[in-house]
């Protein structure tokens, strides 16, 4: 065994690899000469020698000072510090060191020199402070002159492109590197900042910016200013992949999606607003709404729906490494996305859900706003907001197929009647036209807009996609990835989208995986069974099943049909034979279903608990996505647990869950469940019906009877 032994110092403690200072250094150098001088007389040395090494030492110091460019009167102080030790110590051998004489005069050579030696330090650091303020300030008359000619040039440019006169406050040159920005002030007579955002394209030009770099002005400290923000460099072209970091992100404090020609990212604000977002194909158009599917999904408050009718593409690779992880028997991972809607029947379930949420919320939550003083749902982790991102969404509401009016009709009452109960929309489209932009309440509500050109002129018209804004040309952004963003809080600029991958799509699953917030139980129920079984096999099977002979058609068949008869779920994951039957296949996905639930608790469905006449096979149930496992739940079985032997009933839990908005209907429904699966027992009847956690009932319980 191994002791350490611990010393405690207790007084003065010396630091013997510390320098010497002015005190120290005289005295060492002193006691030295005088330890020479005595020893030497006992031993007769030659009192020369002394004077020698005396010598040599301050020839070496004065070469060491030279060399490190030190002030005249140090080196002559450490020199003359040598010279004197070395002839005291001549003269001290030449007679005698043991004597009044010869000490007293060595006391007074050691004053002078530490006197000497704090002298010529004190000066020494002033001379350093001086340098270094005259570097500083060599700097800053070269920056200044740097800025004095760029403020003197632009402030000609302002005057030859507008015609206005301003005055410069200030030029700030970007951390990145990547440009500038003016400071001015405009001249009196009523001239706004507009005069200057409105000439962009020609200050750009005339200053010969590269391309997809601009001079973009924006509102200034008040309105007799106006900032100028000039980029030099070029970030459009570059490929600026999807940020590491996959930490988490809340919807009231934004959520980036990209970067700004200054190489800033850009936040977007979605709590009240819609978006949309408009791209040729080729344009990065479906990297964008990965990436904006990627910041929904590190936000702690907020829970996706994706509708793409085109085989549910935008959504697909946000769910299969779920489905992956479960099938490989590894740790249960839920998916990027909350619901997937590939086809019309599952599209309308989900808006139809919706609707009944923002209507349900609205009456359910009374409580909760007046307590907030707030006419807004308040969104946590507790009450996520719900964003329903739909791709091509802009063409279902300008389609005149019958199927897509029904859906246009419900994306428009979503986005008319939901925004202050917490459930907003993301639109897609594959150009800026007027038939795309028709619709009042999307050009009225989607406030947050991305045009992604690629260099595509045909069915771009920026003018349609931000009315108001001038001078934007879809050749200021050519490049894949690039185009113009614009929201309330800022102004319509150029912009770079990330690009994501889809090994950087699965990673961003597996790291969120927990993050990811319940439905809540108000809500949940609101959406009734249409959402509780929307990874039913019968509703998802065909993400998994690729053989074209057995795989359901999702074009076609009802999501409330009957039981699929071959495809489903592919359990290679679970497979022993290269060709099982489908009994045994039935067997696998009932312990695929059991190895899920394990994992993660399954809600019961609202309403009824019978089974449906046709049975289904179990799909995927996926347990992140129901809500018995939430807080809530957990909350109401931990009380019935500390009631103890006396137990308690529905309405004293439903006052104490207040805080979840948990209604006494919802609480009995848990109990009753409780009971018929043995987590509890009901003790009595009528108004005295209490209930026992399992763990404190008697053991002979009285049967249950209907509440």
């Amino acid at each position: 065994m191994t002791t350490t032994n611990t010393v405690t110092h207790n007084g003065l403690a010396l630091d013997w690899a510390a320098g010497h200072g002015p005190i120290t250094g005289a005295l060492s150098a002193t006691t030295g000469a005088y330890a020479v001088a005595t020893v030497g007389t006992l031993a007769h040395m030659p009192p020369t020698w002394a004077l020698a090494i005396g010598t040599v030492g301050a020839l070496g110091h004065t070469a060491t000072g030279l060399r490190q460019r030190l002030a005249a009167r140090t080196i002559s102080a450490r020199a003359a510090s040598w010279l004197l030790g070395s002839g005291w110590t001549t003269w001290a051998l030449a007679t005698n060191p043991l004597t009044w004489t010869a000490l007293g005069s060595l006391a007074v050579i050691g004053v002078g020199m530490g006197a000497a030696a704090r002298s010529v330090g004190l000066y020494e650091e002033a001379r350093e402070l001086v340098a270094i303020e005259a570097a500083e300030r060599q700097v800053a008359r070269e920056l200044s002159a740097g800025r004095r000619a760029i403020a003197a040039e632009w402030v000609d440019r302002i005057e030859r492109v507008c015609g206005i006169t301003v005055r410069m406050v200030a030029v700030e040159m970007w951390p990145t590197g990547a440009g500038f920005t003016l400071d001015a002030e405009l001249p009196p007579g009523g001239v706004t900042y507009a005069k200057i955002a409105s000439e962009s394209a020609r200050l750009s030009a005339d200053a010969r910016l590269p391309h997809g770099c601009t001079a973009t002005a924006s509102r200034g400290i008040d309105q007799g200013r106006v900032l100028v923000d000039v980029t030099t460099v070029n970030v459009l072209e570059q490929e600026m992949p999807y940020p590491s970091d996959y930490g988490p992100l809340s919807l009231l404090t934004g959520i980036p999606w990209g970067v700004r020609t200054n190489a800033d990212e850009v936040p977007v604000f979605l709590r009240e607003q819609c978006a949309l977002l408009v791209g040729p194909t080729g344009s990065g158009k479906t990297n964008m709404v990965h990436t904006v599917i990627g910041g929904f999904s590190r936000c702690t408050d907020v829970i996706t729906w994706v509708i793409d009718l085109n085989a549910g593409s935008a959504g697909l690779p946000w769910v299969r490494p779920a489905m992956e992880a479960a099938g490989d028997g590894g740790q249960a991972v839920r998916p990027g996305i909350d619901w997937l809607a590939s086809t019309h029947e599952e599209a309308l379930l989900m808006l139809d859900a919706a609707i009944r949420v923002a209507k349900h919320r609205k009456i359910a939550y009374q409580d909760l706003m007046a307590k907030a003083n707030t006419d807004l749902l308040p969104v946590s982790p507790h009450i996520p907001q719900i964003e329903i991102v739909i791709d091509e969404g802009a063409e279902i509401l300008a389609s005149g197929d019958k199927q897509a009016k029904v859906l246009a009709k419900k994306i428009l009452e979503v986005i008319r009647i939901a925004r202050a109960m917490a459930v907003r929309t993301v639109l897609t489209a594959l150009g800026a036209t007027g038939n795309v932009l028709g619709d009042l309440m999307i050009r009225r509500e989607a406030k947050v807009r991305v045009a992604l050109t690629g260099g595509e002129t045909e069915g771009m018209d920026l003018s349609r996609c931000f009315p108001g804004s001038r001078g934007l040309r879809v050749d200021q952004a050519p490049y894949k990835g690039a185009g113009f963003l614009g929201t309330p809080e800022s102004g319509v600029g150029l912009f770079k989208s990330w690009r994501i991958k889809p090994n950087q799509i699965r990673d961003i699953v597996h790291a969120t995986s927990d993050r990811h917030p319940y439905l809540d139980t108000v809500s949940a129920k609101a959406a009734g069974p249409d959402y509780t079984r929307r990874w039913d096999q019968a509703r998802t099977a065909w993400i998994t099943d690729t053989d074209p002979d057995t795989a359901p058609d999702t074009s076609s068949t009802s999501v409330t049909g009957p039981t699929l008869s071959g495809g489903g779920l592919n359990l290679s994951a679970h497979r022993t034979a290269p060709a099982p039957v489908v009994a045994d296949e039935d067997a696998l996905a009932e312990q695929f279903r059991r190895e899920i639930d394990a994992q993660f608790a399954t809600t019961p469905e609202p309403g009824t608990h019978t089974e449906p006449e046709t049975p289904v096979r179990p799909g995927l149930n996926l347990s992140a996505h129901r809500a018995e496992d939430n807080a809530a739940q957990q909350a109401a079985l931990t009380l019935l647990i500390a009631a103890g032997p006396a137990g308690t009933g529905a309405s004293a839990i439903a006052r104490d869950l207040d805080r979840y908005g948990t209604t006494r209907q919802t609480v009995a429904g848990w109990l009753k469940t409780w009971a018929e699966e043995g987590e509890a027992v009901r003790v009595g009847t009528g108004t005295k019906t209490r209930y026992v956690h399992h763990s404190h009932a008697p053991e002979t319980p009285e049967d249950p009877a209907e509440d």
